[in-house]
């Protein structure tokens, strides 16, 4: 299964030109994997849902280390 990014090349382009829109961005996604984290933790939910939700978060995370690898970049 091919993986639809979540990042598209707009958001990218402008985070590596603003980085408030950087920040921001890391930020909600910081915020939504926390929140997913929790409801996982905290849920009864039947296990294709949970299923959905564990890869979204794992797909979060991995568009959250390319915003982390911009800012480091960012930061030289």
């Amino acid at each position: 299964m091919l993986r639809k990014e979540m990042i598209d090349e707009f958001t990218l382009s402008e985070c590596m030109n603003n980085r408030d829109i950087l920040m921001l961005k890391i930020s909600n996604l910081e915020f939504a994997i926390s929140q997913s984290e929790q409801i996982i933790k905290e849920s009864n939910i039947d296990i294709e849902s949970l299923t959905f939700l564990r890869r979204r978060v794992a797909q979060s995370k991995s568009d959250l280390e390319v915003l982390y690898l911009i800012k480091n970049k960012q930061s030289l």
